[in-house]
């Protein structure tokens, strides 16, 4: 995929990018955005800095792992990513997470960016998507839920893991 601009009617021109492996700068600039309520949501639990290691095993960009970053025109740091790991063992199946810089959320930029993930995904053969979040966290069930069919839904510890069905092109 190649970058790609679409107007969202809240921000204005956002132009959507894959990240390239390694690009460590951009994953530090977006947890840089993210308070710390953001950072527990998207880690399930309190984060307050990555670890060298976990900051490139974010960054890793390779067969099997595909992440979009977006930003908004204006603003030279990134608004949000999504990313999307496949199973090793079920190539069909693959893990999403994304998070939206806090000036941004709600504005319906996560869930145009999941989209797309999801369609590139679809593209590639995946048919269905997980996403592990904390229950508290509804806003992130409703984006997955707009853009797949659930299959299953499990609250356990806390946390909530949505299995969802993504539907043929």
């Amino acid at each position: 995929m190649y970058a790609r601009a679409f107007r969202n009617r809240k921000l204005g021109v956002v132009t959507v990018r894959p990240l390239a492996n390694g690009d460590t700068e951009t994953i530090s600039a977006l947890l840089e955005r993210l308070g710390p309520e953001s950072r527990a949501r998207r880690f399930n639990g309190a984060k307050p800095r990555l670890s060298k290691s976990e900051l490139a095993r974010l960054a890793s960009v390779r067969r099997g792992r595909h992440a979009l970053v977006a930003y908004v025109e204006g603003d030279r740091a990134p608004a949000a990513l999504a990313e999307l790991v496949r199973d090793e063992e079920e190539w069909t199946h693959a893990e999403i997470a994304f998070a939206v810089a806090d000036a941004y959320q709600g504005r319906c930029l996560g869930s145009t960016l999941v989209r797309m993930l999801v369609a590139d995904a679809r593209a590639a053969g995946v048919t269905h998507v997980t996403a592990t979040v904390q229950s508290s966290n509804r806003a992130a069930l409703a984006v997955i839920r707009k853009i797949a069919s659930a299959v299953e839904l499990r609250h356990e510890r806390g946390e909530a893991t949505l299995v969802a069905a993504v539907a043929p092109a």
